[in-house]
């Protein structure tokens, strides 16, 4: 898929603006891609790369445990395990179907300062991709369920336990941030 026929279909639905393009000028050490804002305030860059044929994408959502209230982390970690569970249009569990059975493979992360989806697909499996995000982006909610909350809230206490709590070692994080950082910073809360 060419980032023209991409870009082309972006800008169907509205005024797609182009604000950043870096190439490779000789042996310059770069990777060329292209910058767009979106009407709605998105971000796209795009990077072609032709020696395979796979495409990735990746969705960062500028949520991380620094945007936590004290007392009240965890909750950018258990959305990002609530965004794998269906949506409105995608049945339960289904999202990774959906990304496996074609070859791909999926996953996603939470930081301090982020949140990320990211599939790894077939080229012919991109819009399907963009489509899965475009989906849980704007209907989850409506499919989250009680069930579902309490499935995902012991997931993530469990992996605090596994990754953390009974490892040695595992609280030197926050030891480090409680120290690092005057409380009430961001990033005085160590938190997955």
């Amino acid at each position: 898929l060419s980032t023209a026929f991409l870009c082309l279909q972006l800008q169907v639905t509205g005024q797609t603006k182009l604000v950043e393009k870096v190439t490779r000028k000789g042996d310059e050490l770069v990777i060329p891609y292209e910058k767009y804002v979106l009407p709605n305030g998105l971000t796209l860059v795009v990077h072609e790369d032709h020696s395979d044929p796979i495409v990735q994408v990746d969705v960062t959502y500028h949520v991380g445990s620094a945007r936590e209230e004290i007392g009240k982390s965890g909750f950018a970690h258990f959305f990002e395990h609530m965004m794998f569970q269906g949506s409105d249009h995608v049945k339960d569990e289904e999202h990774f179907k959906m990304v496996t059975e074609p070859g791909g493979t999926l996953n996603g992360s939470t930081n301090r300062d982020r949140t990320n989806y990211y599939e790894t697909v077939p080229s012919n499996q991109l819009e399907k991709m963009l489509w899965l995000e475009a989906d849980r982006m704007g209907f989850l909610l409506d499919a989250v369920t009680q069930k579902k909350f309490e499935i995902q809230r012991a997931t993530v206490k469990n992996e605090r336990g596994q990754n953390y709590d009974n490892r040695p070692y595992g609280l030197a994080g926050e030891v480090l941030a409680r120290n690092l950082y005057p409380y009430g910073h961001p990033y005085s809360c160590f938190s997955i």
